[in-house]
C-alpha cells in the first residue's frame, strides 16, 4: 500500500504517512466485519476529514479538507488493489479439500527450533508424519485422527 501511495502521489513518502494509516484504521476489515477503529473504540469515526460525508462540513480551508478527503480516498483505493493482489496471491495455492472417514492421511507437524524429532533436527525434521486413518468429522475442516499411543 504503501508503494503504491508513493508512487501516486510523488513526494517523501513520510508525508503521506498519517493518511494512510487514517485510511488503513477507518476502511472495513472483512476479517473482523468493521474498520479497526471502529473495533477499539465501539463507534465510527468522527474526524473532520470525514465530516464531508455526513454533512457536516462547515470548516475553515474548506479546499484543504477536500485535498485531504481526496488523498485518503486514493490510499484507500491503494488499499483496496493491495488487499486483492495479495488474495490472489493466497488463492493460487488453496483448493478445497475434503476426507472421508476411513480415508488415509498425512498429519502436518510444524518444525520448532531446538525440537530433535523422529531422529532430526532443524529443517531436515519431517514436515508430515504417518499415514493415518480417519475417525469421524469433527467440523467443516477438521477431523479426528487414530494416532499412535
Amino acid at each position: 500500500m504503501m508503494r503504491a501511495c508513493v508512487i501516486e502521489f510523488r513526494g517523501n513518502w513520510d508525508d503521506h504517512l498519517p493518511l494512510m494509516e487514517f485510511a488503513y484504521n477507518n476502511s472495513f476489515h472483512s476479517s473482523i466485519g468493521m474498520a479497526p477503529y471502529e473495533a477499539l473504540y465501539g463507534r465510527k469515526c468522527r474526524s473532520p476529514i470525514c465530516w464531508d460525508i455526513e454533512g457536516l462540513r462547515q470548516l475553515e480551508g474548506p479546499e484543504l479538507v477536500q485535498q485531504t478527503v481526496d488523498k485518503i480516498q486514493t490510499v484507500k483505493k491503494c488499499l483496496k488493489a493491495a488487499q486483492d493482489q495479495q488474495n490472489s496471491y493466497a488463492d493460487k495455492h488453496r483448493r478445497e479439500m475434503e476426507y472421508e472417514v476411513g480415508e488415509k492421511v498425512f498429519l502436518k507437524v510444524s518444525p520448532w527450533r531446538g525440537i530433535l524429532r523422529f531422529g532430526k533436527q532443524g529443517k531436515l525434521s519431517s514436515r508430515y508424519i504417518g499415514l493415518y486413518e480417519i475417525l469421524e468429522r469433527v467440523g467443516p475442516l477438521a477431523y479426528r485422527l487414530a494416532l499412535p499411543a
